[in-house]
């Protein structure tokens, strides 16, 4: 098992250490400064740049300290509603069946000339817009999704569809349904320790290519969509991403995956000596769904519990808790356990499905666009799944 857990908090050196990056991590704790790194680069490499440390000046640069806060968000879901009634009809299940095991009646599905690209691009679109930022002034795209529609990453086909001229950095992320919170953790990691301004943070997922749509256990569970959030540069008293808490267990991965299979059928120039390899693709999603169950129920609260502490909250204290939209019965769980009010639990499975990483924007995207969501509100959210992986972040919208 892996993990790691921490809080963001500015931090400046001593004096003593006059050129030495203030970056430091700990098991707990990450803290940034980009401002000593920054000028010492400079002095050594720009012409004239001498003469911006003369003598009449202080030897050691002033240091600004940066945070980053969420300033846009938008989501995309496509066109095709597949309601329990629907599903009913190719597999042997009903809407009663459905909706009391998992708190689903409706999911969207991608079909015709729909793509996670074409999503994940509309979504990222109405993030900029709500932020009022051009995709120009970004500097990085980070990609959550486990169904990419290119086995090499989907990144860079959104920063070409965006229009971004400058060539910036886009790369994905795959941790399934917990991606979307790394990347959140990622993007304040690039902003606090690279310069970053503008980060986009999109989650996508098209996990109807992957279902087995004869395996009544797992097709009623799963919908399509896109959600993005814009992370943005910030003074440190202003910073929105408070804290985390980051965890794998590859062990628990037999429960929830999609493996790589070799095709059968294409042994044409198969030889005693397996060379060249079989075609492989990878096989439908395969779940063991009372031990995610367990899994989610018991690891999401105290990971939850344990970035709140680091952020010195108390579920008191929070306004609003997204969780990954998996199965109504594991969001009421997970509620329960950290006595969060039903009020303050946000839930839109019933129209989606399980989205995968691109759950906990969208549902975020619903409420902030109804105002619900109000500047300075504090969110604890959870992503949970395959890996098995499981993230937890407390952040402050606006």
């Amino acid at each position: 098992m892996a993990y790691a857990s921490g809080f963001f908090a500015p931090s400046v050196p001593s004096l003593r250490r006059k050129t030495q990056p203030s970056f430091g991590v700990s098991r707990y704790r990450f803290c940034f400064s980009e401002g000593i790194f920054r000028r010492v680069v400079c002095s050594s490499g720009v012409k004239g740049a001498e003469k911006r440390f003369s003598s009449s000046e202080p030897q050691v640069p002033k240091l600004v300290s940066k945070g980053c806060k969420l300033v846009g968000i938008g989501s995309a879901v496509p066109s095709l509603s597949i309601s329990n009634d629907d599903l009913a009809k190719i597999v042997d299940t009903s809407d009663e069946w459905i909706s009391v095991r998992t708190g689903i009646r409706n999911r969207r599905i991608i079909s015709g000339k729909e793509s996670i690209k074409g999503l994940a691009t509309e979504a990222a679109r109405k993030a900029l817009e709500m932020a009022d930022v051009d995709a120009d002034d970004l500097d990085l795209i980070l990609m959550c999704t486990s169904t990419p529609e290119n086995l090499f990453g989907a990144a860079p086909m959104v920063q070409k569809e965006l229009g971004c001229k400058k060539n910036i950095l886009a790369y994905d992320i795959t941790a399934a349904c917990s991606g979307f919170v790394l990347g959140l953790v990622s993007a304040a990691c690039h902003i606090r320790g690279g310069g970053f301004r503008n980060i986009l943070v999109i989650g996508a997922e098209g996990v109807s290519r992957f279902a087995d749509w004869t395996d009544r256990g797992t097709c009623i569970l799963f919908g399509d969509a896109a959600g993005a959030v814009l992370v943005q540069a910030c003074d440190a008293e202003e910073d929105g991403l408070l804290s985390f808490d980051l965890h794998s267990d590859g062990e628990g991965g037999r429960h929830l995956g999609s493996p790589i299979t070799d095709d059968e059928g294409n042994d044409l120039l198969a030889s005693v000596v397996d060379f060249p390899p079989k075609r492989s693709t990878y096989s439908r999603v395969r779940m063991n769904g009372q031990e995610v169950f367990k899994f989610a129920v018991r690891c999401v609260p105290p990971s939850i519990e344990s970035a709140l502490e680091k952020a010195g909250l108390t579920a008191s204290n929070v306004d609003w808790l997204i969780l990954h939209q998996a199965n109504q019965r594991i969001i009421d769980a997970v509620a329960a356990r950290l006595e969060f009010p039903q009020e303050k639990v946000v839930s839109n499975l019933a129209n989606y499905g399980n989205s995968g990483s691109a759950s906990i924007p969208l549902a975020l995207d619903e409420i902030v666009r109804s105002g619900k969501v109000k500047p300075g509100h504090t969110i604890a959210a959870a992503g949970f799944g395959a890996g098995l992986t499981w993230a937890s972040v407390v952040i402050r919208w606006g």
